[in-house]
Protein backbone atom coordinates (compact mmCIF):
# COMPACT_ATOMS: atom_id res chain seq x y z
CA UNK A 1 0.00 0.00 0.00
CA UNK A 2 1.71 3.77 -0.92
CA UNK A 3 2.01 5.72 1.94
CA UNK A 4 0.08 9.26 2.07
CA UNK A 5 0.20 11.91 3.39
CA UNK A 6 -2.30 13.00 6.38
CA UNK A 7 -3.07 17.07 7.08
CA UNK A 8 -4.66 17.79 10.02
CA UNK A 9 -5.55 21.40 10.98
CA UNK A 10 -7.91 22.88 12.80
CA UNK A 11 -7.94 25.75 16.29
CA UNK A 12 -5.93 25.55 19.24
CA UNK A 13 -6.67 22.95 21.87
CA UNK A 14 -9.13 21.03 20.34
CA UNK A 15 -7.16 17.59 20.48
CA UNK A 16 -5.26 18.10 17.27
CA UNK A 17 -2.14 16.36 18.75
CA UNK A 18 -3.45 13.97 20.57
CA UNK A 19 -5.46 12.07 17.71
CA UNK A 20 -2.95 12.72 14.90
CA UNK A 21 -0.56 11.16 17.24
CA UNK A 22 -2.50 8.02 18.41
CA UNK A 23 -3.52 7.82 14.18
CA UNK A 24 0.43 7.79 13.58
CA UNK A 25 1.18 5.12 15.78
CA UNK A 26 -1.65 3.15 14.39
CA UNK A 27 -1.27 2.93 11.08
CA UNK A 28 2.65 2.81 11.41
CA UNK A 29 3.45 6.27 10.34
CA UNK A 30 5.74 9.46 11.25
CA UNK A 31 4.40 11.77 13.38
CA UNK A 32 5.55 15.24 13.31
CA UNK A 33 3.39 18.20 15.85
CA UNK A 34 4.22 21.29 13.07
CA UNK A 35 2.85 23.65 16.05
CA UNK A 36 5.41 22.26 18.38
CA UNK A 37 7.72 23.81 15.89
CA UNK A 38 6.23 27.60 16.20
CA UNK A 39 6.46 26.95 19.87
CA UNK A 40 10.21 26.27 19.23
CA UNK A 41 10.64 29.19 17.60
CA UNK A 42 8.79 31.25 20.38
CA UNK A 43 10.58 29.83 23.09
CA UNK A 44 14.08 30.62 21.22
CA UNK A 45 13.09 34.04 21.01
CA UNK A 46 11.92 34.12 24.69
CA UNK A 47 15.52 32.53 25.57
CA UNK A 48 17.41 35.32 23.63
CA UNK A 49 15.56 38.08 24.55
CA UNK A 50 14.12 39.08 21.55
CA UNK A 51 10.49 39.65 22.85
CA UNK A 52 10.12 43.08 24.58
CA UNK A 53 8.07 44.03 27.60
CA UNK A 54 4.90 44.98 25.64
CA UNK A 55 5.14 41.69 23.95
CA UNK A 56 5.91 43.70 20.78
CA UNK A 57 8.83 40.88 18.75
CA UNK A 58 12.65 42.42 18.03
CA UNK A 59 11.04 41.17 13.99
CA UNK A 60 14.73 42.27 12.31
CA UNK A 61 17.15 40.65 15.33
CA UNK A 62 14.97 37.61 15.12
CA UNK A 63 15.33 36.73 11.26
CA UNK A 64 18.91 37.79 11.61
CA UNK A 65 19.06 34.69 13.97
CA UNK A 66 16.33 32.07 11.86
CA UNK A 67 19.12 30.12 10.68
CA UNK A 68 20.18 29.02 14.65
CA UNK A 69 16.63 27.70 14.90
CA UNK A 70 16.44 23.63 14.29
CA UNK A 71 13.39 21.50 15.41
CA UNK A 72 13.41 17.45 15.38
CA UNK A 73 11.41 14.84 16.96
CA UNK A 74 12.75 12.05 19.09
CA UNK A 75 10.35 8.78 20.03
CA UNK A 76 10.47 8.77 24.27
CA UNK A 77 10.58 5.26 25.47
CA UNK A 78 8.42 5.70 28.21
CA UNK A 79 5.04 7.39 27.00
CA UNK A 80 5.61 5.71 23.41
CA UNK A 81 5.19 9.23 21.52
CA UNK A 82 7.86 11.81 20.41
CA UNK A 83 9.55 14.82 22.37
CA UNK A 84 10.25 18.00 20.61
CA UNK A 85 13.84 19.12 20.36
CA UNK A 86 14.94 22.52 20.03
CA UNK A 87 18.81 22.43 19.00
CA UNK A 88 19.36 19.06 20.10
CA UNK A 89 17.91 19.81 23.64
CA UNK A 90 14.41 18.17 24.77
CA UNK A 91 12.01 21.12 25.23
CA UNK A 92 8.82 19.35 25.56
CA UNK A 93 7.21 20.70 28.94
CA UNK A 94 9.03 24.42 28.45
CA UNK A 95 7.02 24.35 25.01
CA UNK A 96 3.63 23.64 26.58
CA UNK A 97 3.63 26.50 29.38
CA UNK A 98 0.94 29.30 29.27
CA UNK A 99 3.69 31.82 28.74
CA UNK A 100 4.73 30.27 25.60
CA UNK A 101 1.30 29.72 24.56
CA UNK A 102 0.66 33.73 25.25
CA UNK A 103 3.00 34.46 22.41
CA UNK A 104 3.09 31.91 20.03
CA UNK A 105 0.63 33.26 17.48
CA UNK A 106 2.71 36.50 16.76
CA UNK A 107 5.67 34.45 16.36
CA UNK A 108 3.91 32.43 13.88
CA UNK A 109 2.38 35.37 12.50
CA UNK A 110 5.62 36.53 10.78
CA UNK A 111 6.38 35.46 7.37
CA UNK A 112 10.31 34.36 7.16
CA UNK A 113 8.97 31.99 10.85
CA UNK A 114 6.13 30.61 8.27
CA UNK A 115 9.19 29.82 5.66
CA UNK A 116 11.44 28.43 7.22
CA UNK A 117 9.34 25.70 9.33
CA UNK A 118 7.69 25.32 6.74
CA UNK A 119 10.87 24.72 4.76
CA UNK A 120 11.95 22.32 7.23
CA UNK A 121 7.94 20.54 7.38
CA UNK A 122 7.83 19.67 3.96
CA UNK A 123 12.10 18.18 3.82
CA UNK A 124 10.28 15.59 6.87
CA UNK A 125 7.58 14.60 4.58
CA UNK A 126 9.08 14.42 1.81
CA UNK A 127 8.58 11.03 1.55
CA UNK A 128 5.08 10.45 2.73
CA UNK A 129 4.18 8.02 5.57
CA UNK A 130 3.98 11.11 7.93
CA UNK A 131 0.77 12.69 9.91
CA UNK A 132 1.14 16.65 10.45
CA UNK A 133 -0.78 18.37 12.23
CA UNK A 134 -1.16 22.37 12.52
CA UNK A 135 -2.68 25.44 11.12
CA UNK A 136 -2.11 25.38 7.51
CA UNK A 137 -0.61 21.72 7.10
CA UNK A 138 -3.77 21.12 3.97
CA UNK A 139 -3.49 24.79 2.34
CA UNK A 140 0.22 25.51 2.45
CA UNK A 141 2.50 23.00 3.52
CA UNK A 142 0.93 19.92 1.78
CA UNK A 143 -2.14 20.95 -0.21
CA UNK A 144 -1.95 17.80 -2.09
CA UNK A 145 -2.11 15.71 0.82
CA UNK A 146 -3.92 12.41 0.23
CA UNK A 147 -6.20 12.76 3.41
CA UNK A 148 -6.98 16.54 5.17
CA UNK A 149 -9.46 16.92 8.42
CA UNK A 150 -10.06 20.05 9.83
CA UNK A 151 -11.36 19.77 13.38
CA UNK A 152 -12.47 22.05 15.49
CA UNK A 153 -14.57 22.01 18.99
CA UNK A 154 -16.64 24.82 20.79
CA UNK A 155 -14.46 27.80 23.04
CA UNK A 156 -15.08 26.22 26.41
CA UNK A 157 -14.75 22.74 25.65
CA UNK A 158 -11.25 23.85 24.06
CA UNK A 159 -10.45 25.36 27.02
CA UNK A 160 -11.43 23.41 29.39
CA UNK A 161 -9.16 20.32 27.74
CA UNK A 162 -6.55 22.84 27.92
CA UNK A 163 -7.23 23.66 31.73
CA UNK A 164 -7.56 20.16 32.60
CA UNK A 165 -3.80 19.79 30.75
CA UNK A 166 -2.08 22.07 32.17
CA UNK A 167 -3.73 21.01 36.06
CA UNK A 168 -2.29 17.72 35.07
CA UNK A 169 0.90 18.66 34.74
CA UNK A 170 1.17 20.91 37.54
CA UNK A 171 0.95 23.96 36.13
CA UNK A 172 -0.68 26.97 37.41
CA UNK A 173 -3.41 28.19 35.08
CA UNK A 174 -6.87 30.18 35.04
CA UNK A 175 -9.69 28.86 33.37
CA UNK A 176 -11.13 32.53 32.10
CA UNK A 177 -6.91 33.72 30.91
CA UNK A 178 -6.94 30.62 29.11
CA UNK A 179 -10.29 30.78 27.33
CA UNK A 180 -9.04 34.54 26.37
CA UNK A 181 -5.90 33.02 25.17
CA UNK A 182 -7.16 30.83 22.52
CA UNK A 183 -10.29 33.08 21.40
CA UNK A 184 -7.13 35.25 20.67
CA UNK A 185 -5.03 33.06 19.04
CA UNK A 186 -7.79 32.11 16.65
CA UNK A 187 -8.45 35.87 15.83
CA UNK A 188 -4.45 36.24 15.18
CA UNK A 189 -4.57 32.36 13.19
CA UNK A 190 -7.34 33.26 11.32
CA UNK A 191 -6.34 36.51 9.88
CA UNK A 192 -2.80 36.29 9.48
CA UNK A 193 -1.33 37.92 6.26
CA UNK A 194 0.82 34.43 5.23
CA UNK A 195 -0.80 31.12 5.43
CA UNK A 196 -3.74 31.52 8.00
CA UNK A 197 -6.02 29.04 9.50
CA UNK A 198 -8.69 28.05 7.82
CA UNK A 199 -9.97 24.78 6.24
CA UNK A 200 -8.98 23.48 3.31
CA UNK A 201 -11.89 23.12 0.42
CA UNK A 202 -11.65 18.94 0.04
CA UNK A 203 -10.82 18.66 4.05
CA UNK A 204 -12.77 16.37 6.33
CA UNK A 205 -14.42 18.12 9.44
CA UNK A 206 -14.24 16.73 12.62
CA UNK A 207 -16.46 18.35 15.40
CA UNK A 208 -15.17 16.53 18.16
CA UNK A 209 -16.96 18.61 21.14
CA UNK A 210 -18.53 16.09 22.31
CA UNK A 211 -15.95 12.69 20.98
CA UNK A 212 -14.70 10.65 23.39
CA UNK A 213 -11.13 10.10 22.30
CA UNK A 214 -11.61 6.85 21.27
CA UNK A 215 -14.74 7.27 19.15
CA UNK A 216 -12.47 10.16 17.37
CA UNK A 217 -9.78 7.70 16.84
CA UNK A 218 -12.21 5.28 15.17
CA UNK A 219 -13.50 7.93 13.25
CA UNK A 220 -10.04 8.91 12.02
CA UNK A 221 -9.12 5.25 11.47
CA UNK A 222 -12.48 4.66 9.19
CA UNK A 223 -11.11 8.08 6.67
CA UNK A 224 -7.63 6.62 6.82
CA UNK A 225 -8.72 3.24 5.18
CA UNK A 226 -11.64 4.62 3.05
CA UNK A 227 -8.47 6.88 1.19
CA UNK A 228 -5.51 4.54 1.44
CA UNK A 229 -7.33 1.81 1.39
Amino acid sequence: MKKITIAIDGHSSCGKSTMAKDLARQIGYIYIDSGAMYRCCTLFCMQQGLINADGSIQEEAFEQRMSEIHVSFRLNAETGRPDTYLNNICVEREIRTMEVSSHVSPVAALPFVRAAMTAQQQEMGREGGIVMDGRDIGTAVFPHAEMKVFVTASDEVRAQRRYDELQAKGEPCDFQQILENLRERDRIDSTRAVAPLRKADDALVLDNSNLTIDQQNAWLLEQFHKIAG
